[in-house]
């Protein structure tokens, strides 16, 4: 039990100072690049972040187990957008880009929409892999010529010219970061279930909870950290950028290996309110073009409703 509790307390290090330096390394590599740090967040740090899921939905498809791989990312896309873009928020009111309202957000809600659509037949099949797949080329196509078309960002940044040359320094910081996310996460999550059991708390609970949530840290973690430090670019980059990854490449590669059984319950339940919330941050984010505490505080509220709910 101390041990398990020493890890704990090792993992959520891990996950903070991981944060700290995949977030630097990332909006000084955008910096130096002359790139929106928003295609950062999109694309590296979403692709780091949503590795658990990728894991954990892979491991479940081989172990025969598909249906977990499908309520794994549909969880999580509810709770990245809920749990951590609202506490985000709560934490740390976000400005949030007009183009993101009008291109990024609605890339999103089409990935979202798509997989209900494709899961309406009771499961997805290799050719939905496929396509899916194609999606995931096309959104990292459009992340690719969107950050050609952007150079401005770089003459209003106030940055140091020696720390925006550094380029190769910045990738070792990502690199870094993505391995302190991964270990600290995994730490976490281990040592949370230990104690957990040893305190007699149910396998169902701790897996709706703990492993559920386990998967979204890195995110939590890494949007925190940017909406902290006054990226808030960053921070609604990567959970947008996860929750389309998160289908286009977690969903469309696994679905590809096996078939993705989705049962009755979680196309009438979980797939729609994942469109739901993807849908609610929409409106949330035109009222202002930004996510403050009021905002934020409705997006947990509703995850927190979610999860009493599926516990009841």
């Amino acid at each position: 039990m101390i041990t398990a509790s020493i890890l704990l307390i090792a993992g959520l290090a891990l996950l903070y100072y991981g944060a700290e330096f995949l977030v630097k390394g990332s909006s000084l590599l955008a910096l130096s690049f002359g790139i929106r740090p928003l295609v950062i967040g999109m694309t590296v740090v979403a692709f780091a972040t949503s590795m658990p899921e990728m894991m954990v939905s892979l491991n479940a498809v081989l172990k025969g187990s598909s249906n977990l791989a499908a309520g794994n990312v549909i969880g999580s896309n509810i709770a990245n957008i809920g749990l951590i873009l609202g506490a985000t928020a709560l934490l740390a009111p976000m400005a949030v880009a007009r183009g993101t309202l009008v291109r990024e957000i609605p890339i999103m809600l089409i990935a979202s929409l798509a997989v209900f659509l494709m899961s309406l037949d009771g499961q997805l099949g290799r050719l939905d892999g496929f396509f899916l797949l194609v999606g995931l080329i096309t959104f990292l196509g459009y992340c690719f010529f969107s950050s050609r078309q952007v150079q401005a960002y770089l003459e209003d940044a106030p940055v140091e010219t020696n720390q925006v040359t550094s380029q190769r320094r910045n990738f070792v910081l990502i690199l870094i970061g993505i391995a302190g996310l991964g270990f600290g996460a995994e730490l976490m999550v281990r040592s949370a279930v230990f104690i957990a059991r040893h305190c007699g708390i149910s396998d169902v609970i701790i897996g709706v909870t703990v492993v559920a949530l386990g998967t979204s840290l890195p995110e939590l973690a890494a949007s925190t950290v940017s909406a902290l430090k006054g990226e808030p670019d960053l921070s609604v980059g990567n959970v947008i950028g996860s929750n389309i990854f998160n289908i286009f490449f977690v969903l469309g590669f696994c679905s590809l290996v096996r078939p993705i059984t989705i049962e009755p319950g979680v196309l009438s339940y979980e797939l729609p309110l994942m469109l739901f919330f993807s849908l609610a941050l929409w409106p949330l984010v035109k009222r202002r073009l930004r996510l403050g505490r009021t905002e934020g505080g409705l997006l947990l509220l509703g995850y927190l409703a979610f999860i009493t709910y599926y516990l009841l």
